[in-house]
């Protein structure tokens, strides 16, 4: 079961969702690195991930497509900016792909993965935004309730590889 870690965020422009994941390390790893897993668990249901693009490394572009239960898809181009394989990924929407500058960068994802005994992961995704209005804007789209919920689905999987 999922454990709650109370962290602070570094910043008025941080949100930071921390967990203790009951499945090891190298299998939350690959949950956010291999599209087949991602498209799994990414996006809080009822909404779905109906497609995703990789290419995890530094300078690689991403593409995760979220659609809503009405059908509506959304579409979430960014550039992986730095890549610890099976500890570490720092991903941003402020550019599409070769560096090419997004038209309202949003935010830098931060995912760091720990081991935290015995087929368990300390999980902590921090994300910094441009703004502490983008902060807000985050906060009040469900950041909390949405991560944390993506979190849970994300152990379910990484749970069954």
């Amino acid at each position: 079961m999922i454990t709650k870690l109370d962290i602070a965020p570094n910043s008025d422009r941080e949100l930071v969702l921390a967990r203790i994941i009951d499945a090891p390390r190298e299998n939350v790893y690959r949950c956010w690195t291999e599209p087949k897993l991602l498209t799994q668990w990414f996006a809080p249901k009822p909404w779905t991930t109906p497609r995703a693009e990789m290419d995890v490394r530094a300078g690689g572009t991403s593409l995760v497509v979220m659609a809503g239960p009405d059908g509506n898809e959304f579409a979430n181009p960014g550039v992986f900016l730095e890549v610890v394989p099976g500890r570490k990924l720092v991903f941003t929407d402020a550019y599409t792909k070769a560096w090419e500058p997004s038209a309202k960068p949003f935010m830098t994802g931060i995912v760091t993965l720990e081991d935290e005994g015995t087929g368990k992961t300390r999980y902590v995704a921090r994300v910094a935004h441009w703004s502490v209005a983008d902060r807000e804007q985050h906060e009040k789209m469900g950041f909390h309730e949405g991560w944390g919920q993506c979190a849970e689905q994300l152990e379910e999987v990484a749970k069954r590889l």
